[in-house]
């Protein structure tokens, strides 16, 4: 147990990050058992309800056993933003401790996790005509040819970007014109906030081929766990927030993928192959993230059991 007594003790905050699939779930909850932590999720999906399988959201068993802060706490469609969750996870950190108790941090959230780190650099707000001339160009252009243009200029910030996606390109391309800097520039020159606390981040690693078929076996536990009637209950309940595309939470991989099979535009095969392959993608942007924007020792992702009760024993000894 943590057993708290004194500010001066406060221990750190341990926290465990990685691509997707990596097993930080699992580890984060070895350790949480071991030192009666909390978990603060750091999974920009999970804190949406309805989100469960496709986010990989704990059962209901494991969220009685251990306490998690940030799964099913919001409904599809209200806005939580990475800023919102670096202040609200910090605040609630504080609050634990306050009760003498101890906190592990798990997630793949790229944003999230800087934001709660590191803070956000001061960034300017939105240039009406600037962003309005950056959408005509999108229109008459294409995703491909601006985020061409931002690879160029900030390549680091490229690199954890969907090309397919356009909010975060452009609001990039945007803050370049503002400033005449680049995110990556702006985001490294910020100051961390001083919020109190000490945060040691383990970040889960193995070798690319092993963590892609991880992926794909996973996709396919997701298939046979009953993904498809999950989306397909969404697709129908949200059906004006997608023709909108109002939130992001219904544009996650896994989600979007068959919400495309269901206006036809793809077979329910091709739709799986893209969740697999889409998820993989999004494990090389979350390790290029890591790898450049945040401080992270690295460790052997564990295989089995025994190498997972040894980690986390590992961890805790460390700490």
């Amino acid at each position: 147990m943590c057993n708290i007594e004194r500010p001066k003790n406060l221990p750190p905050v341990i926290v465990i990050l990685g691509p997707t699939a990596s097993g930080k779930s699992a580890l984060a909850l070895a350790i949480a058992k071991k030192t009666g932590a909390e978990i603060i999720s750091a999974d920009s999906r999970q804190i949406y309800r309805e989100l469960d399988i496709g986010a990989a959201k704990p059962s209901s068993e494991v969220l009685q056993e251990v306490k998690h802060h940030f799964v099913n706490e919001k409904n599809i469609g209200e806005p939580f933003t990475a800023g919102d969750f670096a202040i609200d996870a910090v605040e609630r950190i504080h609050d634990i401790h306050k009760r003498g108790g101890c906190v592990v941090v798990a997630g793949g959230s790229t944003l999230y996790l800087e934001g709660m780190l590191k803070g956000f650099a001061d960034l300017p707000p939105s240039n009406p005509e600037i962003r309005a001339r950056l959408l005509v160009e999108l229109d008459q252009l294409g995703n491909a040819q601006l985020y061409e243009r931002l690879r160029q200029s900030d390549p680091v910030q490229a690199a954890t970007l969907d090309p397919t996606k356009s909010q975060r390109l452009i609001r990039s391309l945007e803050i370049m014109e503002i400033t005449g800097k680049s995110v990556t520039e702006l985001q490294s020159s910020g100051k961390a906030r001083h919020t109190g606390l000490r945060f040691i981040t383990f970040g889960l690693s193995m070798p690319r081929e092993i963590l892609y078929q991880r992926i794909n076996q996973r996709t396919d536990a997701m298939i046979d766990a009953g993904l498809r009637d999950e989306a397909e209950q969404l697709y129908h309940k949200y059906r004006d927030l997608l023709a909108n595309k109002e939130t992001n939470a219904l544009k996650s991989v896994g989600y979007q993928e068959l919400f495309h099979y269901f206006d036809g535009a793809i077979d329910f095969p091709k739709a799986v192959q893209l969740i697999k392959q889409h998820t993989r993608n999004y494990a090389k942007r979350q390790l290029t993230f890591f790898n450049n924007r945040l401080p992270v020792a690295w460790v052997e992702a564990p295989n089995n059991s025994r190498e997972l009760a040894t980690l986390a024993t590992t961890i805790v000894d460390i700490n």
